[in-house]
């Protein structure tokens, strides 16, 4: 049978083994912790690809419901509305999303902003246009920025979301 001695000697760890360890977290926080500042723009390109989303969501409700579609831009939201009826320029009702959520509206985590060049409502009109008035008299291209990603463009002549 064999005896372990149990004297002062043989307890705790090793300076060579702490050593060991604390360089292996070191590398590990290396590698780790540029990893985990990358959180915020995977955020706000989730964000932009809700955006898109939605703009498309609305140029196709124009279309299949021959009612215009207006998508507000604001810095902290967008928002999608719907006229009453065929016809109407402008858009009093609010517009269920496509989860079923009414209105249909997305909201930026703090550190995001949207914003939309030319400023204003982007009008989605029921042949698929998209202008920057109800009446739908002219087609125009948007720029849509949410921060930190590449700007989108809304297409006035086609209603393409790029």
């Amino acid at each position: 049978m064999m005896r372990h001695r149990t004297g002062a000697g043989h307890r705790g760890f090793t300076l060579v083994e702490l050593i060991t360890v604390l360089i292996l977290l070191g590398i590990l926080v290396f590698v780790a912790l540029p990893r985990l500042q990358q959180t915020a723009s995977f955020g706000q390109l989730g964000f932009r690809d809700r955006v898109g989303a939605a703009l498309r969501f609305a140029q196709k409700s124009a279309v299949a419901q021959r009612r215009l579609v207006c998508a507000t831009v604001a810095a902290d939201r967008l928002t999608l509305k719907v006229a009453a009826a065929f016809g109407d320029a402008a858009c009093p009702n609010p517009m269920a999303g496509p989860a079923g959520a009414n209105p249909a509206a997305l909201a930026p985590s703090a550190a995001t902003i949207l914003s939309a060049a030319p400023a204003g409502p982007l009008y989605f009109q029921p042949s698929g246009t998209v202008t920057s008035d109800g009446a739908g008299v002219t087609p125009t291209d948007f720029v849509l920025s949410v921060t930190g990603q590449a700007p989108m463009t809304v297409h006035g002549a086609t209603g393409l979301v790029d």
